[in-house]
């Protein structure tokens, strides 16, 4: 597997909330709920978003060759880079692309001089929870998501490096 890692650009936009969206559709299903179709007032608000985030240089991809396989919204903190939503094509799950991710988004805080990365995710997504341990995170609080749109318990993770180390 060899993959490139970069700031996805604008007109990538398309292809990368493809990715999402085929990765995230199971998981939303899951909690109970859909994610907006297409043309409803929930797409436009969330796709508006999408793109200042796009143009801010918030999200990231990782290329097979020339095709997007996996993809990284982020959010500057104060102190650190928050992990919005981590996505691997769902032809590509479980090849690794998903740690190759988290490696990049390491490297990139850092980078910026950051002291680390916080993320949450569904706590009945034991298989994520447990890829984020392996990458160092650590749990540091459980809860209701902020949003309200279900009822699922999100476990809040961190994770904290000095900075200047690797």
């Amino acid at each position: 597997m060899m993959l490139t890692f970069r700031t996805a650009v604008l007109s990538e936009g398309k292809e990368v909330e493809r990715v999402i969206r085929a990765a995230f559709t199971p998981y939303v299903r899951a909690l109970g709920r859909e994610i907006p179709a297409a043309g409803s007032a929930g797409f436009a608000e969330g796709w508006e978003r999408f793109l200042a985030e796009l143009e801010r240089g918030d999200v990231y991809v990782a290329l097979d060759g020339e095709g997007i396989v996996g993809a990284v919204r982020t959010k500057p903190q104060e102190k650190g880079l928050y992990i919005q939503q981590i996505a691997v094509d769902p032809v590509r799950q479980g090849t690794g692309v998903g740690s190759w991710l988290l490696q990049r988004i390491d490297e990139v805080a850092r980078a910026q001089g950051l002291g680390g990365l916080s993320l949450e995710t569904a706590e009945m997504a034991v298989a994520n929870i447990r890829l984020y341990q392996r990458h160092g995170f650590e749990i540091v609080s459980r809860g209701p998501p902020d949003h309200g749109l279900d009822p699922h318990t999100r476990v809040y993770m961190v994770k904290s490096f000095q900075v200047g180390s690797s």
